[in-house]
């Protein structure tokens, strides 16, 4: 295109650079280093929040440029379009700051460039230039293929989530408009992540008390390391792998919901249903981007390898984040607000109040602590277990002690961002036991707020974390069951399939094991990590 002025060109990175470096009588500042300082929360337009400064603050010229994150080209879970980039170091802010990946390691990078998936960078982008890897057009050509068998899973989270894309208020609960438009996509099952919720609570519920009773009842040895670290979040997983090698052992053994679901359907679905399960293709929505990662790692194919199939797939052939099935939806002509609502298919979607809450920090601390009484006692858990206050809630560190007959005082502590994650951590490192059970979810108040969900768009995220979490407290506030334990579907699945949490199919096919990532950096601490 051009003008009488000669020809006009889109404006480039270089050309950014240098109209910004130029514009000193502006005021303009470069620094390519650095994370600069965020409008205080008296300046904050809205109140209190944590997200970047010009978020809260009315937008002004020029901006600071401070560099960005490095991003793999081969990165499964996120990708940067360069010429949306504008060098503002958002993304630095939060890796460095929040989630204290970035800098903390030296350069040059030895195998991979450092990254735990988590994708909170794609939220802090002002400009859109980060995003998930996209996976939508895999989705249709399976969904299109008439000898493939494509079932779908859906987080807790999605639900108070998708409906953002669509004109709802923030935190609605869309779950029943959500399974219609699955179907209307063309899925043949839909299931819920909210059941495999549950499931990972029996699993891993009863890997803790093994550990806290200290024997190991199906083979006799002691099983005492404490406190345990749950297993549910892929970001925080990885985070241990690379800067925590040492203290492996504690996480749990038990796989993700997600990653549980997924061999499930390729043998016990596929054995009561008469499919092959070979032509299952296992899709999952999530609110994370680390999902990606994570279905992609080589040791989730447990479904497969217990066939004896030459042909290893992995459990979960696709994930993609509700972003992106909110294009899907669009991109099809579904008119998500016109849907009818339905349920979702009953033997493997059934959930219970325990198994909605995941989606929050504190979450799954709640659910494993009501089905930890149980499995101990043998009785139901009190109500005063139905409203653990204390491990809910925005902050990043929480604390609880719950005393259960025959194991005394549990002591509990929820964490959310993997800064504060450090923090915790190093106190573990340098001795402190007093904690029983920890859980760790990588993005900021838990998966409502992932990497995965609708980017907020009335800030301060205080608000949107807050309305989000809330639905999903609702929702176990309404369920007619909520410990994980009472859930018909999971005890058919017992009885049929698995026999009891821990046993051999079980360990096999829901459980795992994580190795070190100590060599692929050299670990650097350039500060102590604050609380936020």
């Amino acid at each position: 295109m051009a003008s009488k002025d000669g020809p006009t060109h889109k404006l480039s990175r270089r050309s950014f650079l240098k109209l910004v470096g130029g514009a000193g009588a502006l005021g303009a500042t470069l620094g390519m280093a650095g994370c600069g300082e965020t409008a205080p929360s008296d300046r904050a337009a809205g109140a209190q929040g944590w997200m970047p400064s010009q978020y809260n603050v009315p937008a002004g010229w020029p901006v600071q440029v401070r560099g960005r994150v490095a991003i793999a080209p081969d990165n499964p879970s996120i990708t940067r379009d360069s010429e949306k980039c504008i060098l503002c170091g958002q993304c630095v802010e939060v890796c460095k700051n929040v989630q204290s990946v970035f800098d903390n390691y030296e350069l040059p990078f030895k195998e991979e460039i450092i990254c735990i998936h988590c994708g909170q960078c794609t939220h802090w982008c002002p400009s859109g230039a980060i995003t998930e890897v996209d996976e939508t057009d895999k989705v249709l050509r399976a969904i299109d293929d008439p000898d493939k068998f494509v079932v779908v899973q859906m987080a807790p989270s999605t639900r108070v989530g998708l409906g953002e894309e669509f004109g709802f208020p923030v935190g609605r609960n869309v779950e029943r408009l959500q399974y219609a438009a699955l179907y209307e996509l063309g899925f043949d099952a839909v299931f819920d992540t909210n059941f495999s919720a549950d499931l990972t609570i029996m699993e891993e519920g009863s890997e803790l008390v093994r550990r806290v009773l200290g024997v190991n009842e199906h083979d006799g040895h002691e099983n005492n390391t404490l406190p345990q670290f749950t297993s549910c979040c892929p970001g925080w997983v990885k985070f241990v792998e690379y800067y925590y090698p040492d203290l492996i052992e504690h996480l749990s053994s038990a796989k993700s919901p997600q990653q549980m679901t997924g061999p499930l359907y390729k043998t016990y679905y596929a054995e009561i249903n008469g499919i092959d399960p070979r032509k299952i293709f296992s899709v999952s929505i999530m609110p994370c981007t680390a999902k990606k990662f994570e279905a992609a790692r080589p040791e989730m194919n447990s479904a497969s390898r217990l066939k004896g199939d030459p042909d290893i797939s992995p459990d979960v052939d696709v994930v993609l984040t509700v972003r992106e099935l909110a294009r899907l939806i669009k991109r099809r002509g579904i008119n998500f607000n016109d849907l009818t609502e339905v349920d979702c298919d009953k033997i493997m979607g059934e959930y219970t109040g325990a198994g909605a809450i995941f989606g929050a920090t504190g979450g799954v601390m709640e659910a494993a602590v009501r089905s930890a009484y149980y499995l101990i006692t043998g009785e139901q858990p009190p109500p005063g277990l139905w409203e653990l206050t204390n491990v809910r809630g925005l902050d990043g560190v929480k604390e609880a002690a719950v005393n259960i007959p025959g194991a005394g005082e549990v002591k509990v502590c929820v964490v959310s961002g993997l800064a504060n994650a450090r923090a915790v951590m190093d106190r573990v490192r340098a001795g402190d036991r007093s904690y029983a059970f920890i859980e760790v979810m990588a993005c900021p108040s838990g998966c409502q707020y992932g990497g995965g969900q609708p980017r907020s768009s009335s800030p301060p995220s205080d608000e949107v974390r807050t309305e989000r979490t809330a639905a999903l407290y609702q929702i176990d506030r309404e369920a007619k069951l909520r410990n994980s334990h009472d859930n018909p579907a999971i005890i058919a699945l017992y009885d049929n399939y698995l026999e009891e949490p821990g046993s051999e199919l079980a360990e096999f096919l829901l459980h795992t094991s994580y190795t070190s990532r100590a060599d692929k950096l050299t670990v650097k601490r350039i500060q102590e990590p604050t609380l936020i």
